[in-house]
C-alpha cells in the first residue's frame, strides 16, 4: 500500500512519511496535482492559517486533484489544519473549504466554568473515544494526543461522524469519520504510540469505511 502525503509547504510532511515507513508502509510526498494520480490513500496535513492553507493547495494544483479523489471515494485523512480545510469554512478566514463536511470551524472560546483558558491550545491532552470505527478499535480506552490549534469544530452529541472528542474551554471534535473521509484535530505524528496506532488503522482499515 502506497500512501500519498500532501505537501503544500504547510505541514509536517517529513515526520509523517517517516512514521509511515516505521510502520512498514511506503509513503511519498505529493507536491502537485499530477503526483496524486492513482492515489489509494491520502494524508492531508497542515499547520498555519486557513486561507493560507487554501492558497497553498490551489497554487500547486492540489486542490482540484484532492477534491476529485475524495468525491471518487479515495480514503483521505486530514490532520489539524488539513481536517479544518474539509469543512465549509472557518472563522479564521474568508475562503471556502472543500465543503466535504457540513460544518464550520470556529474559534475556540472558554466555557462557563473554564479557568486558565489560553490560545493556542498546545500540548498533550486526553481524547475521549465516542465510537469505534476505522481510526479507533472497539472498546478503545481514552487516549492522549498532541494538539496545537486555536480553531476547532464544536462537538455535537447528535453527530455520528464525531468518533472522538476533547475539551479545551468547550468540547470539540478531536476526530471524525464520514465515509471515506476522516480527520483528526491533533498531530498523530507527534503522538508516539497512540498516533502510530491510529495511522496504522487508517492505512489498513480505510477500505472498510
Amino acid at each position: 500500500m502506497l500512501v500519498h502525503v500532501v505537501d503544500s509547504g504547510m505541514g509536517n510532511v517529513g515526520s509523517l512519511v517517516s512514521m509511515m515507513h516505521r510502520i512498514g508502509v511506503e509513503a511519498v510526498a505529493a507536491r502537485s496535482g499530477s503526483d496524486l494520480a492513482g492515489a489509494r490513500r491520502v494524508v492531508l496535513p497542515g499547520v498555519g492559517s486557513f486561507d493560507r492553507g487554501v492558497a497553498g493547495l490551489r497554487t500547486k494544483g492540489l486542490w482540484e486533484a484532492l477534491d476529485g479523489l475524495a468525491r471518487a471515494g479515495c480514503p483521505v485523512l486530514g490532520i489539524c489544519l488539513g481536517m479544518q480545510l474539509m469543512a465549509q469554512g472557518s472563522d479564521e478566514g474568508v475562503q471556502a473549504g472543500f465543503g466535504w463536511l457540513p460544518v464550520r470551524v470556529e474559534r475556540m472560546r472558554p466555557g462557563p466554568e473554564s479557568s486558565g483558558f489560553r490560545l493556542p491550545h498546545m500540548g498533550w491532552a486526553p481524547v475521549r473515544v465516542e465510537r469505534a470505527g476505522v481510526l479507533f478499535e472497539p472498546g478503545a480506552a481514552d487516549q492522549r494526543f498532541y494538539f496545537a490549534h486555536s480553531f476547532a469544530i464544536a462537538a455535537d452529541d447528535d453527530d455520528p461522524a464525531a468518533v472522538a472528542t476533547a475539551e479545551h474551554g468547550r468540547r470539540f471534535v478531536a476526530a471524525f469519520e464520514r465515509g471515506n473521509l476522516m480527520g483528526v484535530q491533533f498531530h498523530p505524528e507527534k503522538s508516539h504510540r497512540f498516533g502510530r496506532r491510529l495511522l496504522e488503522r487508517f492505512v489498513l482499515g480505510a477500505d472498510r469505511a
